[in-house]
């Protein structure tokens, strides 16, 4: 994944973005969508596009019918008030102008606004009139994609949010102290990126109530803020920062060797030097190998949040809202940044991909599509965590999307005995009391997950005996088990067959630098 741009790129980029905008009113397009939820902002964009265009800039609201920015207070029309009022006066007015309609994103479910959409697009393509959808929700009825010009307006520039943090520091009450240095100021504007900017005035002001100031104790708020903006998507769900990283997965040294040379690739001195982030990891094997808890696990090793994405809530909702979905999910994540997106067992939430243009209309190929162009495209610092039990059931592309795939096969005997060293101080045992070597021999062929489930049968065992657990507790419950070898036999040598020449064991070393021998045998 590509660094974050500086300053003055991103600028360049918000610049980029309204000329282009003055372009197409120059050019004489009849009809923009622009998605943002900063309405003020954009406004203001616009508002200096059209003075430099000699344009009026004329904004309708449902609340408030057509107003001139000029002269808010009084209304341009009383035959513009409603949405299809405003749509019949804007072919009549005399004068060139721009046409602000404030989220008519939800009369486009109306057959007669779309129609009268239409006809106004016919009418204004000979004028000097643009009508421009501001909305934060991309709604776009079938008969209208071809009409319709999409810009999506981007968050604050680091400039921007620069500029906010100074604003605040100049407004801040009396009594208030200001205690940030240059890279404290610097860290404080890296957390406000992916706000928008009356988040990031809430944020800081929040803040100064708080501290009765503002310094570095600033970010922790904002984060907590970003929080509150995940809970607001059904999509995604919201790991925070937390204790577990990965000296709490067993084994994988390959895997973890690999996370912990791009710990810093997010870091400001990386960047700096010129180095570009990595976009994210691919995680293949058996169920139950830690796919998932290492995803977990990369965020508290990074010190970032981790972002689940739940693919069976991109597709709820009405018809033709699941791409929207997807977008707004993504978006979100950025808002975060930077955090590690983690998509879980990818492979069920896109099944159904090959028959898509006849199961559901092609909804899945489209969200699968959404998802592809945004991890080749992104510049955010979203790095992407995807697990996977089942490869067979995702086409080629989707992989070729990570910087490395990796392969979670059956643990090793070593790594079993790590596996049970973990649990066994996780619930408060000194694993050097109890004979892991014996526990990594009767274990083989099992998972972490059975593993995990042994040890809590043993001192299950144990606790109803009225005693310590003991090694001969776990040995007892382990026989018990029924492997997950057993119930997906085939599945297991469809995977190692795939992964073989296509991705990198996630297993480690041993002493002596010779790659494990694993058994293949079932």
């Amino acid at each position: 994944m590509t660094s974050l741009p500086s300053a003055s790129a991103t600028v360049t980029g918000m610049r980029s973005v309204n000329k282009h905008i003055r372009a197409l009113v120059r050019a004489r397009f009849p009809l923009l969508y622009i998605l943002s939820y900063e309405e003020r902002r954009v406004l203001e964009a616009l508002e200096a596009i059209a003075e430099a265009e000699g344009y009026r800039l004329l904004v309708w609201s449902v609340t408030k019918g057509l107003r001139d920015v000029a002269r808010p207070d009084v209304p341009v029309s009383d035959e513009a008030q409603d949405y299809l009022g405003v749509l019949r006066f804007i072919p009549r007015y005399d004068g060139d102008a721009l046409f602000v309609l404030l989220d008519f994103h939800a009369f486009l479910r109306d057959p007669v606004a779309v129609r009268g959409l239409r006809d106004l697009v016919g009418e204004l393509t000979v004028t000097q009139k643009t009508a421009i959808i501001l909305s934060p929700s991309l709604v776009i009825p079938p008969e209208m994609e071809k009409e319709i010009v999409v810009v999506d307006y981007p968050l604050p520039t680091r400039e921007e949010l620069a500029a906010i943090v100074d604003e605040m520091a100049m407004r801040l009450p009396e009594g208030a102290k200001l205690e940030l240095d240059e890279e404290g100021k610097e860290a404080l504007i890296r957390a406000l990126q992916g706000l928008t900017a009356t988040e990031a005035e809430n944020a800081l002001a929040l803040a100064v109530v708080t501290y009765k100031g503002l310094d570095r104790r600033a970010i922790r708020l904002i984060i907590q803020e970003k929080k509150q903006i995940v809970r607001k998507s059904r999509a995604l769900e919201y790991f925070p920062v937390q204790e577990l990283d990965l000296t709490q997965v067993g084994g994988l040294a390959n895997l973890k060797a690999w996370l912990k040379l791009r710990a810093a690739d997010f870091s400001e001195a990386a960047k700096e030097y010129g180095l570009e982030s990595s976009r994210g990891v691919f995680l293949v094997g058996i169920p139950g190998t830690g796919k998932s808890l290492t995803a977990k696990a990369i965020g508290g090793e990074w010190g970032m949040p981790v972002i689940r994405l739940d693919m069976g809530a991109v597709f709820q909702g009405v018809v033709g809202s699941s791409e929207e979905n997807i977008r707004q999910a993504l978006k979100l994540a950025e808002a975060v940044a930077p955090c590690v997106l983690w998509l879980d067992e990818i492979e069920k939430g896109l099944s159904g991909l090959g028959s898509s243009n006849f199961s559901d209309g092609g909804t899945t190929a489209r969200v699968f599509s959404t998802i592809l162009t945004w991890m080749q495209e992104h510049t955010s610092q979203v790095f992407v965590a995807a697990t996977c039990n089942d490869v067979a059931a995702l086409p080629p592309e989707f992989p070729a999307r990570f910087d490395e795939i990796f392969f979670l096969d059956l643990p090793t005997k070593q790594e079993r005995e790590e596996i049970f060293a973990i649990h066994l101080a996780k619930r408060g045992r000194d694993p050097e009391q109890f004979d892991l070597g014996a526990l990594g021999q009767a274990s083989e062929g099992l998972v972490g997950r059975e593993i995990e489930r042994a040890v809590k049968e043993g001192m299950r065992i144990a606790f109803n005996a009225g005693r310590e657990v003991e090694t001969s507790d776990i040995l007892e419950a382990l026989k018990e088990l029924v492997p997950l070898r057993e119930l997906y036999r085939e599945k297991i040598e469809a995977l190692r067959t795939w992964a073989a020449g296509r991705a990198r064991p996630a297993s480690g070393r041993p002493e002596g630098g010779k790659v494990q021998e694993r058994r293949l045998k079932l």
